[in-house]
């Protein structure tokens, strides 16, 4: 198969472009825009997201301005301390888990230092004032100008591995990769979303700052157009790509990866709450979080029957898993409901599937637990080979297996015991939440920092379903297909997910054009079979999306119709649609 994965998927913003990109061009975009009022004092607000380089900003900015007066918010926050004592419910002592905070912006600021600020600014004399930083608009109600710094998640983990980033308000660029990251997800990303909805609004200019040295402006009503092109279309994000400890090579070459890398564990296709979105102003790309379509599309993007549900969150992830060559996964669990939203702070939980995309001959697939297991001796043993360090546990003893071949699908509700073994290419189909995997047992692993990773048996076994064992699972969760339609060239499955999940999953096997509908709310695609097809709109509403073998496309609620038609009629295609049951 000829495989042309596109991993720098852009959605095209017609018009004549010529948006200024690098500091020399955001300056001369500036020349003569600010008018001299006489006795007025200009509040030049620059609002960032958590990582942003403010020093280096503030620099800049304040030579576009010609300011007389720069102030860093991350001066008036509290100190180390004091952060850290007010965010520890939330951060915990956990290594990998803690708690989605409640805590805002303000809660950072040392009041004394915030009033100080006010009595100056008030009794300064007319002029530009620069204020930057996480927060800066939380000081400044009505300012002259106000300009949004955005970063991607990716891009700051990136940054965060090569300490060049800390969390908000901290100086901890040698902390480790995951003690950042934990910090940043339950909190720093929380804090600053806030912002970022609250003042979105008010916004005069938005600044890609994800190329470091090259950011790129263009003014908000330009960006929020932008995102109504976007939603008004299907589209894809962009991917990324991260090797891991059972990380397989089926990625690494299908995909021609940089071969730098181990491997490839994951393949992020779908998860807008971390995968960016490339918008292409002719020939500047601008990259933004998608998430921020999911906060200012919110019911163009979802339908209103998902905002209904879950608020403003995109709860359907698609993601690529990767052991072909590799190792098996952590055996895991993911929590019920209960647990997530008495433990976290969730809504909802990681209820998963795989769909497997591809497989070797000997792959399989760890699901449920076998018949005879004694609960008690399972965990005793779990416990005695992680207290002693042991390299050596019999899951195959308590622990069901599957052979898996290329489109088998396996159902996975939250509280089952699974893992994919070696051998597989998953397509993951599940919530968004994935963060909360809670690993019983690594198979005697050390990461790729050297280090053993983290085992979660004290979060995993108050989690698991006993009775989801070998025969229950083989009715239940293990191909659940069921015939629904049929017509000219194609037919359609369902597939699942199980009753418990709230995620619906239907397959199109088609050599012909197959008409789809959103029915009012976003639905998530995935090419499972062929080489291409072209994802259309029956009134010509939208300009024509190509997409190859195992890309993952977001259709949004607002579309509608749309039809889905190979390229090659010759050959079998397939795909499998996710959305969530009514």
């Amino acid at each position: 198969m000829r495989q042309e994965y596109d991993k720098y998927p852009a959605v095209n913003i017609p018009g004549n472009w010529n948006l200024p990109q690098g500091w020399d061009a955001i300056k001369q975009a500036f020349s003569g825009s600010i008018s001299p009022l006489e006795n007025v004092k200009k509040m030049m607000v620059v609002e960032t997201y958590q990582g942003a380089p403010i020093i280096e900003l503030a620099k800049h900015f304040q030579e576009i301005f010609n300011a007389d007066k720069v102030v860093l918010t991350t001066d008036l926050f509290l100190d180390t301390k004091e952060i850290i004592d007010l965010t520890f419910p939330d951060v915990t002592d956990d290594r990998i888990f803690g708690k989605m905070t409640h805590l805002n912006m303000m809660d950072f600021f040392d009041k004394s230092k915030t009033d100080q600020f006010e009595r100056d600014i008030e009794n300064e004399d007319a002029g530009v004032y620069l204020l930057i930083g996480p927060g800066a608009s939380k000081l400044c109600a009505n300012p002259y100008l106000f300009i949004y710094y955005d970063l991607c998640r990716w891009e700051l983990q990136l940054r965060m591995r090569k300490h060049l980033v800390g969390n908000l308000g901290l100086s901890n660029l040698e902390d480790s990769f995951s003690e950042k990251y934990k910090r940043a997800y339950f909190v720093d990303w929380r804090v600053c979303d806030d912002i970022k909805r609250e003042t979105y609004d008010k916004w005069d200019f938005y600044i890609d700052g994800n190329e470091l040295g090259n950011p790129k402006m263009l003014k908000a009503d330009e960006y929020k157009n932008a995102l109504e092109i976007t939603v008004s279309q299907p589209f894809r994000v962009v991917p990324f790509f991260d090797p891991g400890p059972w990380g397989g090579q089926w990625i690494m070459e299908k995909f021609n990866m940089d071969r730098k890398a181990p491997n490839y564990a994951w393949g992020f296709d779908c998860v807008p709450e971390e995968n960016s979105l490339f918008l292409q102003f002719g020939k500047v790309r601008i990259e933004t979080p998608a998430i921020n379509l999911v906060f200012f599309e919110t019911i163009s993007l979802l339908g209103e029957n998902i905002v209904d549900q879950f608020g403003a969150e995109f709860p359907i992830r698609f993601d690529l898993l990767d052991t072909v060559k590799g190792g098996n996964l952590s055996l895991q669990v993911h929590p019920l409901k209960s647990y997530i939203k008495e433990k976290f702070g969730m809504s909802y939980t990681q209820d998963e599937s795989y769909y497997i995309l591809d497989a070797e001959p000997d792959a399989k697939v760890y699901l449920g637990f076998k018949e005879n297991i004694e609960p008690e001796k399972f965990i005793e043993e779990l416990n005695l080979v992680q207290n002693n360090n042991s390299s050596s546990f019999p899951a195959e003893d308590y622990v069901a297996t599957f052979p898996a071949k290329k489109h088998d699908h396996f159902l996975i509700p939250a509280g089952t015991i699974h893992c994919s073994g070696t051998g597989n290419l998953v397509l993951e189909i599940s919530a968004t939440p994935y963060i909360f995997t809670f690993k019983l047992w690594d198979w005697a692993r050390l990461g790729l920092d050297g280090l053993p990773r983290p085992i979660n048996i004290k979060h995993g076994i108050p989690n698991l379903i006993w009775d989801r064992k070998e025969t229950w699972v083989a009715n239940n969760l293990v191909n659940q297909f069921e015939p629904l339609e049929e017509g000219d060239g194609w037919r359609e499955e369902k597939t699942g997910l199980h009753e418990s999940q709230f995620i619906e999953t239907r397959r199109h096997w088609f050599q012909k054009r197959v008409h789809h509908h959103t029915n009012g709310t976003v639905q998530v695609l995935n090419l499972v079979e062929g080489d291409e097809v072209v994802v259309e709109s029956p009134d010509q509403a939208f300009e024509p999306i190509n997409i190859h073998f195992a890309e993952t496309f977001i259709v949004p609620a607002k579309i509608g119709a749309f039809t889905v038609r190979p390229l090659n009629e010759n050959k079998s295609h397939g795909t499998i649609k996710a959305y969530v049951r009514s």
